[in-house]
């Protein structure tokens, strides 16, 4: 059996005994029809099964509702948690999300997103620091609207989201040292973006203000099994650190599975650990990780709301704050 055409708003006149403009006006908020008209066409299009083409409908008006979201690390819990928000909030706005995946070659990306332009979209939100900056220039040369979550472009035009991962940092240290902390380290992936790097530079640089040195080490990617490849590295030292400052929750679970299970470290009692996202895991019973909270829901409403405004728009730069979020892994707590 094939697949039935869709319906047609002319259709819908023939239907409803109207012209097509009237139906055209009927599923247009605030267009001028009588409320007599708007049910006899309402009633047709219920009986035919016709849905308005919103696709259409915005490529008359050059906007196709369209919204690309090019992300990296899509299965990781703090990026699926920004996607959720992200999609939601831009749902509500009227917009439809692309994702468009960057944990293959920037060529793919590029491939991919050429093809959402063909399609028209308005906007992407680049949601990391990957992909490369000829990725951001390739937006804002195609017409779109830009946002720019966590990189460190210096380009006008588009909106620029970033977190205060230096002050965070320098949280951290404050404190370990009040937790009796004198031998600081800091677990961190060999991802090298913008947002990692400025907790490793901040905390490295607090802690010197304090008179404490900090050994960093970086092992693959920013996840659990890199956490626990980091934790090796750091604990076979022969002085040992007292205190783990890790650039994201992921590292640090896997951070702390390996400090108690092949070391036999008591946390905090002989190990302070601190995380940063706030996933879904640092809250279990199992790591009660003290960590740094991001404003997903926050991040997500400032980009769409930025998005959505209409007319022409000039680029900004919002700096947000992660809240430290107290468990149970640093003494003192």
């Amino acid at each position: 059996m094939s697949q039935r055409d869709f319906v047609s708003a002319e259709e819908v006149a023939q239907r409803a005994g109207v012209s097509r403009s009237a139906v055209s006006r009927a599923f247009t908020p605030g267009a001028s029809v009588s409320e007599a008209t708007r049910q006899k066409v309402l009633q047709a299009a219920e009986e035919l099964g016709y849905q308005v083409n919103h696709l259409a409908r915005g490529l008359m008006r050059n906007e196709s509702g369209i919204v690309c979201l090019i992300v990296s690390d899509v299965a990781t819990p703090y990026r699926s948690a920004l996607l959720r928000e992200l999609t939601l909030h831009l749902q509500l706005a009227g917009k439809v999300a692309m994702l468009i995946n960057t944990d293959r070659s920037d060529g793919s990306v590029n491939k991919a997103l050429q093809q959402a332009i063909r399609y028209r979209a308005d906007a992407s939100v680049i949601l990391s620091g990957l992909p490369d900056k000829s990725i951001t220039q390739l937006c804002l040369r195609s017409g779109q609207r830009l946002v720019l979550i966590n990189r460190d472009e210096d380009q006008s035009g588009p909106l620029h989201i970033n977190l205060d991962d230096r002050e965070a940092a320098a949280r951290v240290v404050t404190a370990f040292v009040r937790a009796g902390c004198a031998r600081l380290a800091f677990a961190n992936s060999e991802a090298g973006t913008p947002s990692l790097m400025a907790r490793e530079e901040g905390f490295i640089t607090a802690a010197r203000e304090h008179g404490l040195n900090v050994v960093v080490e970086r092992h693959g990617w920013t996840g659990y099994e890199a956490g626990q490849i980091v934790a090796q590295r750091l604990l076979t030292r022969k002085e040992r650190p007292d205190a783990v400052f890790c650039a994201t929750d992921l590292l640090a679970c896997g951070f702390m599975d390996a400090a108690r299970h092949q070391f036999s470290l008591s946390i905090p009692q002989q190990l302070c650990v601190v995380g940063f996202d706030d996933i879904e895991q640092a809250s279990w019973s199992s790591y009660r990780l003290t960590t740094f909270s991001q404003p997903v829901t926050a991040i997500a409403r400032e980009a769409v709301a930025w998005l959505a405004e209409s007319g022409i728009v000039k680029g900004k730069s919002l700096t947000m704050q992660a809240d430290l979020v107290w468990r149970d892994t640093i003494r003192g707590g």
